[in-house]
């Protein structure tokens, strides 16, 4: 595995690959990786020839008081990971590398109204800064596929909406969410949690799934099934940020009309935010 900092070599080392005819698949990541991230790069070896993961701690997905300066950084563990599944290229570039230091009159790329809602209303800069780095390394990178997780469902739905709207030519795929042995979804953050609160954390998955059932069973109002599942959660020792059924189509407020429906959440345990989603069909 070949591992660079810069874009130009980056760039460099792909435009090599296309020239000899071979399609590039492309992971991008912020490392602590764990194994629905190495799932995301086997699912890229089976779409193309060539497979890069980048490992980047994008300060403008940051907001003020967040854990940027924490976030746990494992790059020589996680090149060691990324070698084992085969991956051709590492691209770990530092910050200076991707921004400029005055970043105030820098471009930005934005997703509106739909980056303001759910997580977006908690971390009002958050996916601004997502949809910018990931054009920005599509621009670097170069890829033909590139491979999310579902469990950043709304991520996921604001990347697919911006390639769409500004014509990358990129075929996004979605994975299903990598869940420990107790449903509990894998994450960088999990790290975070205390050994308590790991024994706590499954249950905003616990109250999904029940909410889930309540849906496919029942013809109450959906804002009253949404108010109850907070309460549960509450109960379980979290501070609710949400949790809301929405339509896999557009994210708005889902009906009893709707059959693509997705129940998101978002909970605090302590000093780490745990989002979580199920997907259902009715």
């Amino acid at each position: 595995m070949q591992t660079v900092k810069t874009r130009s070599q980056t760039k460099s080392t792909v435009q090599r690959w296309k020239q000899a005819g071979e399609s590039v698949a492309f992971v991008p990541t912020m490392g602590n990786l764990h194994e629905g991230h190495l799932k995301l790069v086997d699912t890229a070896r089976q779409h193309a020839d060539k497979v890069v993961v980048s490992i980047f701690v994008n300060p403008a997905q940051f907001g003020k008081n967040e854990d940027i300066d924490s976030y746990p950084r494992e790059l020589e563990l996680d090149s060691k990971k990324l070698a084992e599944r085969g991956v051709d290229l590492l691209f770990a570039p530092e910050t200076n590398e991707i921004y400029a230091d005055d970043t105030s009159q820098a471009t930005w790329v934005e997703v509106p109204k739909l980056s303001s809602i759910l997580c977006g209303e908690f971390r009002p800069v958050h996916f601004v800064g997502v949809t910018t780095i990931v054009a920005k390394l599509f621009n670097i990178v170069q890829p033909d596929v590139a491979i999310f997780g579902e469990k950043d469902f709304q991520q996921l739905f604001l990347i697919r909406k911006m390639v769409n709207d500004l014509d990358f030519p990129v075929k996004i795929i979605g994975m299903p969410t990598e869940r420990e042995a107790d449903g509990l979804a894998m994450s960088s953050r999990n790290s975070y949690l205390s050994a308590q609160e790991r024994k706590q954390a499954p249950l905003l998955y616990q109250a999904l799934n029940q909410l889930a059932s309540e849906i496919k069973t029942s013809s109450d109002d959906y804002r009253k099934s949404e108010e109850n599942a907070a309460k549960f959660i509450e109960n379980a020792g979290f501070m609710v940020d949400y949790v809301s059924i929405r339509r896999v189509s557009d994210l708005q407020p889902a009906s009893h009309q709707d059959h693509e429906i997705v129940i998101l959440a978002a909970a605090r345990l302590g000093k780490t935010r745990l989002i979580d989603n199920i997907a259902i069909n009715i």
